[in-house]
């Protein structure tokens, strides 16, 4: 996953990459290969400010799966 991420980052063909940048990217492959880990990822990096914060992030995910 590594390789993949820093493979989509270089494509950008940016010169400097933002740090959201990064955690947006890494976010997008967890999200796909493992829930829990983009959960708790997520909950770090988004920096919840609540409960029902976190409870959103849950469903959208949760949504998203159901469309598939």
């Amino acid at each position: 996953m590594t390789n993949q991420i820093e493979n989509e980052i270089r494509a950008s063909g940016e010169n400097e990459v933002k740090s959201t940048k990064i955690g947006e990217v890494v976010m997008a492959h967890l999200e796909k290969i493992d829930q829990i880990a983009y959960v708790r990822f997520a909950s770090v990096y988004r920096q919840f400010a609540d409960v029902n914060s976190f409870m959103q992030e849950i469903q959208n995910m949760l949504d998203k799966g159901k469309e598939k």
